[in-house]
């Protein structure tokens, strides 16, 4: 059943995502879990009380990916551990929910136990809020200093996500497609091109990166091509494959995974200046109503076992050495990926809402 809508200051913290070179191997194997003695179960560590998990009999999570995915996903939880019910939950692109979460805890409702987004500014406000529990995941020495907040436990990457540009076989050529990111310039797309709106993560990261490498020029320019702005990545390949657009300008990498895979007549290109990158992050919740099934959740998604399934369901690659990419995908490795520099991103995001919204006139 799907949601609907209804201080002490932390530490400041300045999160800090690209590690220095020498925060390597021995600070990540070098943290410490909430707990002296992590709890072996169904095949991973964790801190929680799983008895007192139980007896909470839910979890309910609010996250940015899709729809069916999140559900199979909660599903597999569901099967391991059958008396924590997990078909509550809420999916919307991270703007909405952000700001659905923020509305409903001034309300004094609080409804979510584990929180994902895929846009790092909102993490940062909610940290201000005392919105996640400072918890450190057993699972955490695996991940890099630069996939967790810093202190680690506010939240985790669990993913990193990709974007080229994608079109429709059918009706584009490989000759005629573009090549790098500046071909979407080209006249010949104008009214044809789809993007994600504001409320995407990882369009932000795009305006920022591309405005990085291009300058202003390139957007005002972008507006010329009036670009229209969807609410979900399932709804641009829809229309590519509906030939009602001919070009993804945000293909989000791991949706194009997906389509493909059923079949559909599209192609992917990985532009010469390199795929645009985001990262979703997850965490605990502060005031949730089932505490300990929310950390024991969230030592689940953060295990092998846990990233193995999320690959398999979102299409996502891991930020875990030791789980493979997604089906019909690519290694990190062999990818040449546009990550933000985060502290100017975050700066920049208000400005990037607002100027987003103006080219692409909330189409």
């Amino acid at each position: 059943m799907r949601l609907t809508t209804a201080t002490s200051t932390v530490v400041l913290i300045l999160l800090m995502l690209v590690a220095a070179p020498d925060r390597g191997a021995a600070e990540t194997a070098a943290i410490q879990s909430s707990c002296p003695t992590p709890t072996e179960v169904k095949g991973f560590l964790t801190c929680a009380d799983v008895d007192k998990a139980e007896a909470e009999g839910a979890v309910v999570y609010y996250g940015p990916d899709i729809e069916r995915q999140i559900v199979a996903f909660l599903q597999k939880f569901n099967a391991l551990f059958p008396k924590i019910d997990t078909k509550q939950y809420l999916r919307e692109q991270t703007g909405r929910l952000y700001a659905k979460l923020n509305a409903e805890r001034q309300a004094g409702t609080y409804l979510a136990d584990v929180l994902a987004l895929s846009d790092l500014a909102p993490a940062f406000d909610f940290i201000k809020k005392d919105g996640y529990v400072p918890y450190v995941s057993p699972q955490m020495a695996a991940y890099e200093p630069r996939f967790r907040s810093d202190p680690p436990g506010y939240y985790t990457w669990y993913t990193m996500v990709l974007a080229g540009i994608a079109y429709n076989t059918d009706v584009v050529s490989e000759a005629e497609a573009p090549k790098s990111w500046k071909d979407l310039l080209d006249p010949k797309w104008r009214g044809s091109i789809n993007f994600k709106d504001s409320a995407s993560g990882l369009q932000g990261a795009q305006w920022f990166m591309l405005r990085k490498l291009y300058g202003d020029q390139f957007w005002k320019d972008m507006a010329k091509q009036q670009p229209r702005a969807l609410p979900s990545t399932v709804q641009q390949y829809e229309r590519l494959i509906n030939r009602e657009d001919k070009i993804i300008g945000l293909a989000q990498y791991s949706t194009f995974l997906e389509f493909k895979a059923k079949g559909a007549p599209i192609a992917f290109v990985v532009p010469t200046e390199g795929l645009v990158g985001t990262a979703q992050f997850v965490g605990v919740v502060s005031k949730g109503p089932h505490p300990e099934a929310a950390k024991l959740f969230l030592d689940w998604f953060l295990s092998p076992l846990g990233q193995e399934i999320m690959s398999r369901e979102f299409y996502h690659h891991s930020p875990r050495p030791d789980v493979a990419p997604p089906p019909g995908g690519k290694p990190i490795s062999e990818l040449n990926i546009l990550f933000p520099d985060w502290n100017e991103y975050i700066k920049a995001h208000t400005q990037y809402v607002r100027a987003w919204n103006a080219l692409s006139g909330l189409r």
